[in-house]
């Protein structure tokens, strides 16, 4: 299994393997990326501008076809039309380097576009806000299927560079809705609308965070609030387990890609050892930690590892990871597991070149990582396998 190496640079290539696992179409993908493959020689940063007015130009097409759609009252063909728009737009943003012109405008076409587009494809999702600090984080929230009562739940958390969209095109929140699972997809401070439009950046200690979404979650009446676990992608494999271990009312726990030592391998980073996970980087992490410079960014994430936190961890927890993961070494996965030591119930899964899901947080194949966290769920929280 591998990315799909359309570009000379990994970034690139990462961006397009995310769109097409999200839901792209073949044909757009190459429409939008055929007229870069020569900016793309530049390597990773230069020819970002150029990446988001190709994608941009897809996008606004399929808003303007749905548009047609939308006229002849056939909503059902417009809604999938639309949230490709959005996934374009999204993909088209998380590219750009922090101030880049047209950034917030795209972003915003994304979310406009997501919300009419899974409204008249009648999608299980709804967008709600939790308050916090005197604002909000958005979240989406999937209801479970085919359940009478409250339902178990698991809120799933950001990565550094991801979205609550993207993260419902994981399809994550589907398969779980389908086990009887509802889902929370968080932009959590430093992601998303949070960084964004609310203007909150990261903190490390997610349990500050992560306690105020459960309280909410929790409060719903169509939720079991003894029921309740949590899972993340890529740098949520950092936030995750410390949640887990500072909220005792959790119960469950899953990463999709561990992540035990971020401020080492901001480090190994440095010194360019590993990929990065978008363009402009260390512009890129200054923005979500609302840092002054590179010294202030390298101070404020310093205390990002979870030596010391594995150990709070009481209830069910799954290590997952990629085999060849480029960006997070494999050896973090194992150094999480191996720190899980009063977790009742314990899993590492190594996703190999046999099934696949090698690449980072499974890039060359979500389906694996997708339907093994889905079962761990409910062999933990409950719900059904078949």
């Amino acid at each position: 299994m591998a990315l799909f190496n359309y570009f000379p640079n990994y970034v690139w290539n990462l961006s397009i393997s995310i769109a097409m696992a999200s839901g792209a179409e073949l044909g757009e993908i190459m429409d939008m990326c055929q007229p870069l493959l020569e900016k793309a020689q530049g390597g990773e940063d230069a020819g970002t501008l150029d990446f988001m007015r190709e994608w941009v130009k897809v996008a606004d097409k399929l808003v303007e076809l749905a548009g047609e759609d939308e006229a002849k009252g056939r909503l059902l063909s417009a809604g999938p039309k639309l949230q490709r728009a959005a996934l374009y737009y999204i993909t088209a943003e998380r590219m750009q380097g922090h101030g880049h012109p047209g950034r917030a405008e795209t972003y915003q076409k994304g979310l406009d576009a997501f919300a009419k587009g899974t409204r008249y494809a009648k999608d299980n999702v709804e967008r709600l806000e939790i308050p916090y600090k005197g604002k909000v984080i958005p979240v989406l929230y999937t209801r479970a299927e085919g359940v009478e009562g409250p339902a178990p739940a698991v809120i799933y958390l950001n990565g550094l560079d991801s979205c609550k969209e993207l993260l419902y095109w994981t399809w994550l929140p589907h398969a779980l809705a389908a086990r009887g699972i509802s889902t929370l997809c968080v932009d959590q401070p430093g992601t998303g609308e949070t960084l964004r439009k609310q203007g909150l950046p990261a903190t490390w200690k997610s349990e500050e965070w992560g306690t105020p979404v459960f309280d909410w979650l929790a409060a719903r009446p169509d939720v079991d609030a003894k029921r309740i676990g949590i899972t993340g992608i890529s740098l949520g494999g950092f936030y995750v387990p410390r949640v887990a271990a500072f909220e005792p009312r959790i119960a469950s726990g899953a990463v999709w890609g561990a992540n035990h030592n971020w401020a080492e391998v901001q480090q190994k980073r440095l010194k360019r050892e590993g990929e990065n996970p978008v363009p402009h980087y260390w512009n890129h992490v200054q923005w979500v930690f609302g840092a002054k410079d590179l010294d202030d960014f390298l101070e404020k994430s310093a205390g990002m590892h979870l030596n010391g936190v594995m150990e709070k961890i009481r209830v069910p927890f799954l290590v997952t990871h990629g085999a060849r993961d480029r960006q997070i070494s494999v050896d973090y996965a194992h150094q999480s597991y191996d720190q899980l030591v009063n977790s009742p119930r314990r899993e590492l899964k190594i996703f190999t070149d046999r099934e696949g899901g090698v690449e980072h947080v499974g890039a060359d194949n979500m389906t694996f990582g997708r339907s093994y966290i889905a079962d761990w769920f409910v062999e933990t929280l409950g719900g059904r396998l078949a």
